[in-house]
């Protein structure tokens, strides 16, 4: 069963200064995650009313196994360990398996 890390960002102290940081330095250690088979992200997040979140980052592995494998691993580590270096309104980290369905037309 397919596996989705979710991470919320809320509001940064400077939006600017997050996005160089996130798109040049952050998302390129991401990338490198081991198992991820596929992963996106937004840095415009709406809500009914005023969205608590500035960003979004979604990553999918195949299983729970592989995603913890990977948060252990050496670029995982890096990863969480790169986090305080600009989202200074920290961030929100969930994971849970995905149940996929599909409509009929």
């Amino acid at each position: 069963m397919m596996h989705k890390l979710l991470v919320l960002y809320p509001e940064p102290t400077d939006r600017t200064a997050f996005t160089a940081y996130y798109e040049g330095t952050h998302l390129p250690l991401a990338a490198s995650l081991p198992g991820m088979v596929a992963w996106r992200y937004s840095l415009d997040v709406h809500a009914e009313g005023e969205s608590p979140y500035f960003a979004v980052f979604e990553a999918d592995f195949p299983d729970a196994a592989t995603l913890g494998a990977a948060m252990r691993s050496p670029q995982g580590q890096a990863v969480a360990a790169d986090v305080p270096n600009y989202a200074t309104g920290g961030a929100v980290v969930i994971d849970y398996p995905v149940v996929e369905t599909k409509t009929s037309v």
